[in-house]
């Protein structure tokens, strides 16, 4: 049964402005609250703080960018979070553009694919058995976790195109897509996932999708919303060829031209509440496992007693 959470719609500068979604979380039929990346907040202090408050729900980082932290640190706080939340947690990680790698690293990761499973090996060694001892091209790490009672902890890769599909599926638990249109993960995530999985011998990982979406009203322009809530993405390299593989063309000299591409190509969702219903429904008919909810746009546009309105109207329509 496919479940549905939410996406914190903002990045907070304050860890309080994170509770009213925490909030909405524990109170409503969302099942989990995830965070995206950001560069003002780190998501794992965030839930912790919201655990503190009271606030004890299902967590997912979707994802965190791996040249942020060292997979030791990584793992300790995902542990940690656990332990303080008494709930599961989805520990979502990826690469990150090249770019960005090296901003922070002085060049990018020779092998993007190769220094995922890396970092995962690190990760799994740690959460799993206490300890790893491993010496590689992107990270060595010779260290013990003391293993103590917690609440599960999956590992999650951000998954884009094929490639890091099949990876995802011989070394993740969990496979995080984020502005894949519907017949993009019915046609080319699930089956790379699923082979990947086959090859190494273990169960294909849950299937995670975050769907940027808005409901309908007279004075919005679906467009917009659109373009506040994504633009940022479509600009990157590696979102503007998962995005051309899935039918949906972009530029870089074209924002609106994005937005509009995104929504016709079903990667932005709009529409009143059942027809909302139905087009996520199609996620679930795809093979995801969870849906999460996105709001982003609506939030930035109208601020945040629309865009908890909105999750609750959205979770009202797609409560079973």
């Amino acid at each position: 049964m496919t479940t549905y959470s939410l996406l914190a719609p903002r990045v907070p500068y304050r860890p309080e402005q994170l509770l009213p979604y925490a909030a909405l979380t524990q109170w409503s039929d969302a099942y989990r609250i995830w965070q995206g990346q950001a560069l003002l907040n780190d998501p794992f202090q965030d839930f912790t703080y919201a655990a503190a408050c009271g606030f004890r729900v299902p967590t997912g980082t979707g994802v965190t960018l791996m040249p942020l932290r060292h997979p030791h640190q990584a793992a300790i706080q995902a542990h940690s979070l656990a332990v303080a939340s008494g709930h599961p947690v989805v520990a979502g990680f990826g690469p990150g553009a090249a770019s960005f790698q090296a901003s922070l690293l002085g060049a990018p990761y020779r092998s993007q694919l190769g220094a995922v499973r890396e970092y995962v090996t690190v990760l799994r060694g740690l959460l799993e058995k206490g300890e790893v001892d491993h010496v590689g091209e992107y990270f060595t790490c010779r260290a013990e976790l003391a293993p103590v009672p917690r609440p599960p902890v999956e590992i999650g890769l951000g998954v884009l195109r094929p490639r890091m599909a099949r990876l995802a599926g011989e070394i993740a638990d969990v496979a995080i897509t984020w502005l894949t249109p519907a017949a993009y993960v019915r046609e080319v995530v699930v089956p790379a996932l699923r082979a990947g999985a086959e090859a190494a011998g273990r169960p294909m990982p849950r299937v995670v999708v975050m769907v940027p979406l808005a409901l309908a009203a007279p004075d919005r322009d679906p467009v917009e919303l659109a373009g506040v809530s994504s633009t940022g993405h479509t600009m990157l390299p590696h979102y503007a060829d998962m995005l051309r593989r899935s039918g949906i063309e972009t530029s870089t000299q074209d924002p609106r031209g994005n937005a509009g591409a995104l929504l016709s190509g079903g990667a932005f969702l709009y529409g009143d509440k059942a027809e909302l219903a139905a087009r996520l429904q199609e996620f679930a008919d795809a093979g995801a496992d969870e849906i999460v909810l996105n709001v982003t746009g609506v939030h930035l546009k109208y601020g945040e007693r629309a865009s908890l309105t909105e999750l609750e109207a959205l979770l009202s329509a797609v409560a079973r």
